[in-house]
């Protein structure tokens, strides 16, 4: 069976982002090609996609090397952030389908209750739903787009913090999810922004991860698209 590249694509950011392929080092088709468990087509069309994204560099003499963005680019993310997420949820209050306000709501009744047991690692992973769904609420394709990108690289190039009043950040939630399902485009983009500001205290910057590797080749039939 033919591996597609774009599920090559996602398991070799996957390995950036979490730190297997240490920032800086080399990334070979034919290494890339064994862990995988891949020809070395869908790999060369991976890494082309990755180097567009911004998580792979292509240096004279060496090849393909993870990237190996400055602070500079790290703190532009949050803006981008700032700027993107309160667009996504303006969007998402004239084009959110029922499916959409059932999925945000029951993230909120769960943040709120993980919040009030002091469950910090499901917090971010509900978090992450969270701005996923808004953004998919938004109806928009390119901006969904860009929101993936940009959450991967932040994931990437940011440790975040469990808030320290996380009961206050999951009400912020549920007021956008409010305005959100009223179709108050200006409040959902309000108090967007507001949200995510505050979250910026919470991002720390992470320093160079070791390379962890493994002997073993990674299924990436069932990688995540």
């Amino acid at each position: 069976m033919r591996i597609p590249a774009h599920s090559v694509c996602t398991a070799i950011r996957d390995d950036i982002v979490s730190g297997v392929f240490e920032r800086g080092s080399r990334l070979t088709e034919e290494v890339l090609a064994r862990r995988y468990g891949v020809s070395r087509v869908p790999v060369r069309e991976a890494l082309r996609t990755l180097e567009s994204e911004g998580f792979v560099t292509t240096r004279r003499h060496a090849g393909a090397c993870v990237a190996e963005p400055t602070e500079i680019e790290a703190a532009d993310l949050l803006e981008l952030r700032l700027l993107l997420e309160p667009l996504a949820a303006a969007r998402a209050a004239g084009r959110r389908s029922e499916a959409h306000l059932k999925v945000l709501r029951g993230l909120v009744r769960l943040g709120q209750d993980r919040a009030r047991r002091g469950q910090g690692e499901d917090l971010r992973s509900l978090g992450g739903w969270f701005h996923e769904t808004l953004a998919q609420a938004s109806a928009s394709p390119g901006l969904i787009a860009l929101l993936t990108q940009l959450r991967h690289k932040v994931a990437w190039m940011y440790a975040v913090e469990v808030p320290a009043r996380p009961a206050e950040a999951w009400a912020e939630l549920g007021a956008i999810t409010d305005a959100v399902a009223r179709g108050d485009a200006e409040r959902a983009r309000s108090l967007t922004a507001l949200h995510a500001e505050r979250s910026f205290s919470a991002h720390r910057l992470r320093g160079p991860a070791p390379v962890r590797t493994s002997q073993h080749p990674v299924n990436t039939a069932s990688a995540r698209t």
